[in-house]
């Protein structure tokens, strides 16, 4: 099957990524040429943005927006979503830049965007395909895992992983200016407002690595909000104001 690589956007939220940007930024052209990619910086104080510049010289679907200071994962994307529906793109990308997300598998997701309206790459179906994850962290994101899919229904059991793909149809469903998470629960909740107005939510498979280089984003509000947000989302969906 041909996949329409230049109707494609990757977007990747970076902070303090000098160690993985500039090798994911030269895989990702490597495999597609054709595919646009769009780093969103958080004013990293490591030189993350100077390399994206300097690479952009090499690739010219090379984009950039800079942020001043770290402003979270969610903001980040909605971000990249409006930048990507302005462009006229018709399939975007979510993916980490610590090769957590096998760039060779976003060929997998493209084509089952062909026929869907959101592409999950899920750690939880066929198996658990995790690598080199530490036991609490597995069990921390299997559990919440489950948590959200009894508070709200959806049938998806990787409900917060962050490699995935929306057709333009799907994006713009959401209101996006009315997101009310920002950190990896925001992944639930995108998928939730998706597949509550109907729409076709596919999982497939991945295998998930835990980072090689840099440091983790993980931060200790994230399942104070993960608990409380998955409320005020099946409250704001059965008072039809999702």
């Amino acid at each position: 099957m041909e996949l329409p690589w230049d109707e494609s956007l990757i977007i990747i939220p970076t902070y303090n990524e000098i160690d993985n940007i500039e090798r994911m930024i030269k895989t990702v052209f490597g495999l597609y040429p054709e595919v646009s990619l769009l780093i969103i910086e958080d004013g990293s104080p490591d030189g993350t943005a100077d390399v994206v510049k300097r690479l952009q010289g090499d690739f010219s679907n090379l984009h950039m927006i800079e942020r001043t200071g770290k402003l979270g994962l969610g903001t980040a994307y909605t971000t990249g979503f409006k930048w990507a529906l302005d462009k006229g793109y018709n399939f975007v990308f979510e993916m980490d830049c610590d090769f957590s997300h096998d760039p060779e598998q976003v060929k997998d997701l493209l084509a089952a965007a062909q026929v869907n309206d959101l592409v999950i790459g899920s750690r939880y179906i066929d198996g658990i395909r995790i690598i080199n994850w530490p036991f609490r962290r597995l069990l921390l994101s299997y559990c919440a895992s489950i948590y959200t899919r009894f508070m709200t229904g959806i049938p998806v059991f990787d409900t917060t992983g962050g490699f995935k793909c929306f057709t333009r149809k799907a994006l713009e469903t959401i209101n996006l200016d009315n997101i009310i998470s920002n950190g990896y629960i925001f992944q639930l909740e995108l998928n939730y407002k998706v597949w509550s107005k109907g729409l076709n939510v596919k999982e497939v498979p991945i295998i998930f690595y835990e980072r090689r280089d840099g440091q983790s984003k993980m931060g200790g509000g994230i399942i104070f909000e993960a608990v409380f947000n998955v409320i005020k989302l099946r409250l704001k969906k059965m008072m039809g104001s999702l």
